[in-house]
């Protein structure tokens, strides 16, 4: 039985928020001799073993993949190190967004290998990056196709949008009037998607000041009417291309608490708010606008499956965890490598939860209270920020303070 307090390594990508606005900077701040500059962004909080972010063990410095190395069978659980070859096989972040992400997807694994292989130096694993999105503030995202009905009411409907497709949007509308198959339906959603992010950069910087000059502009940064997200990412982005993917693609507004899941091929763009992300051990990411970073237009159109629906599809509802009491859920998505639980407690409640098969990173996201070894005794202080790795087969007693209402999310892998 371990548990194992971390340090963990915080980034400063351009989207992040801005000082102590940012949570994955608050969550930062525990650690000692870490300084918050209100000047400077703030964007992910990296908790794991991944190599562009390693988490280390508190006091020492070791990394956590190294003291992992060092007994994976007992710390992983012998399943969990023999199917997953001795790694911990995922990777647990916070986000902390004030400028919106690319429009992106992550390969499958034969992909990921693929592009691994043959560009080392963009796409740096050879992993799938499936992943996990759990809102700590109110959330604004953008996911999966919207109904090809609602693509076709656009295109009617805005015409600078239709100027940029003008070969592809018959075929679509006519899938949708003519009620096509759906291999039919993909192909033209493939067909517009592709003349769309290929459209002329001087045409997509015109269409885009018309309709900018056109659409009302937003009431506040929650607003997720089209008018509000073209306003805002024409700002954050100006002529970008990804801004017309606010027509194409599902908008999400999330409270706190809420998930939703992103497969494999799945595009998606997070645009403001704060998340607890859960992944596969990877960094691969494949984008094609809003963004200064590389866009690989081709191998984005490419790989996407151009599944098509409503933003209800994309939400991932918790259920009640097995392993502890009623205070606990778990956020589990439809893949092996990780599942999430949330443990919301009032002042002075206390939870159990019996030891799984696998390991567990565990954040206190809010409040105050211990994390306790009921077999030894052994405690852990719990207040936001505090991160703990804990080993497989160890059970754990989750404790408010009389005073402060507690909330904490446990990353694990219980597939073995």
């Amino acid at each position: 039985m371990t548990v194992i307090r971390l340090a963990c390594s915080v980034n400063n990508y351009h989207w992040g928020k801005h000082g102590l606005q940012s949570k994955a900077a608050q969550f930062a701040a525990t650690n000692p001799g870490v300084a918050i500059d209100a000047a400077q962004t703030y964007a992910e909080l990296w908790m794991g073993t991944h190599a562009s972010g390693p988490s280390l063990v508190y006091g020492t410095g070791e990394a956590l993949a190294s003291a992992i190395a060092r007994d994976a069978p007992r710390l992983l659980g012998a399943g969990v190190a023999r199917k997953y070859a001795g790694q911990l096989p995922f990777l647990f972040k916070v986000l902390s967004i004030e400028k919106a992400l690319s429009i992106q997807a992550h390969p499958d694994k034969a992909l990921a290998r693929v592009l691994h292989a043959t560009r080392p130096d963009a796409y740096r694993d050879g992993n799938h990056k499936p992943e996990m999105s759990i809102a700590l503030t109110d959330f604004v995202a953008l996911s999966g196709f919207r109904p090809l009905e609602q693509i076709a009411g656009f295109l009617a409907a805005v015409p600078e949008l239709a100027a940029l497709v003008r070969a592809s949007a018959p075929a679509l509308v006519a899938a949708v009037r003519d009620g096509l198959g759906d291999a039919e339906k993909r192909a033209a959603l493939r067909a517009l998607f592709s003349e769309l992010m290929c459209a002329d950069a001087e045409s997509v910087r015109g269409q885009l000041e018309a309709l900018v000059a056109r659409v009302p502009a937003g009431a506040d940064a929650l607003d997720v009417s089209e008018g509000a997200l073209v306003h805002r990412l024409s700002a954050e982005y100006p002529g970008d291309v990804g801004v017309f993917c606010v027509f194409l693609l599902n908008v999400l507004r999330l409270a706190p608490g809420d998930a939703f899941f992103m497969g494999p091929n799945d595009p998606h763009a997070y645009v403001f708010g704060d998340c607890v992300e859960c992944m596969a051990t990877s960094d691969n990411v494949v984008r094609a606008g809003l963004t200064p970073k590389l866009r690989d237009v081709p191998v984005l159109v490419d790989m996407l499956t151009y599944d098509y629906g409503a933003p209800d599809a994309k939400l991932l509802r918790p259920h009640a965890y097995a392993h502890g009491g009623p205070a606990s859920v778990v956020y589990d998505p439809p893949i092996d490598e990780f599942a999430v639980v949330r443990t919301a407690l009032a002042p002075a409640q206390r939870e159990a939860l019996a030891a799984v098969a696998g390991p567990q990173i565990l954040l206190a996201a809010e409040g105050c209270g211990v994390l306790r070894l009921p077999a030894s005794g052994e405690s852990h202080e719990l207040r936001p920020g505090l991160v703990y790795f804990v080993g497989a087969a160890t059970p754990l007693s989750i404790e408010a303070d009389e005073a402060s209402a507690l909330v904490t999310y446990a990353a694990q892998c219980l597939d073995c």
